[in-house]
């Protein structure tokens, strides 16, 4: 199984988003599983893939030619495909991957999380999501979207599609393939 992993590649953020990325990417691992993700060695996205590697899963990244130097690009990476756009990225991503956990991250994060949760309630895919946030990072997203769907803005079914966790163990449950 591929997991995919959208997560922050901003620098200066709290030493524990870094501790939960490595700690996700060590859990992909330890599955067995291996890590598709935005191909970067910075932040989150860094630890992401080092804690996947620190249990023996195959990195796969994914990264726009002009974000090489920006993000980073991983040499460790077992596979990268270097593309155009961000665009061409999210829907390699999507390809590669069986199943998405969403860390916490800023505008590119949020963005691939509801592309992703778009395209499985238009039954584009029917791949697993969940959201990973221990620190409660997201409570006020999740309130907007609770808003949203008490103010009739989201249709029937569209929450279900996605797995709000607390914690790892939780999360890797969430996007077992049944």
């Amino acid at each position: 199984m591929r997991v995919s992993v959208f997560c922050s590649s901003a620098p200066d953020i709290p030493k524990s988003a870094l501790e939960l990325a490595f700690e996700v990417g060590q859990a992909i691992g330890a599955q067995g599983w291996d890590l598709v993700w935005g191909g970067g060695a910075a932040s989150m996205m860094g630890e992401v893939a080092k804690g996947a590697r620190s249990k023996g899963a195959a990195t796969i990244g994914v990264i726009p030619e002009q974000l090489k130097s920006v993000e980073f690009e991983d040499s460790e990476a077992s596979t990268m495909h270097v593309v155009t756009s961000m665009r061409t990225r999210k829907a390699k991503i999507e390809d590669l991957s069986d199943a998405f956990i969403i860390l916490p991250g800023g505008i590119g994060t949020l963005e691939e999380f509801f592309e992703i949760w778009v395209g499985r309630y238009l039954k584009f895919h029917t791949k697993p999501i969940a959201v990973c946030d221990p620190t409660g990072v997201y409570s006020p997203l999740r309130e907007a979207i609770n808003h949203l769907a008490s103010q009739n803005f989201m249709k029937s079914g569209q929450a279900e599609l996605v797995t709000w966790c607390t914690d790892i163990p939780s999360t890797v449950e969430a996007i077992k393939l049944k």
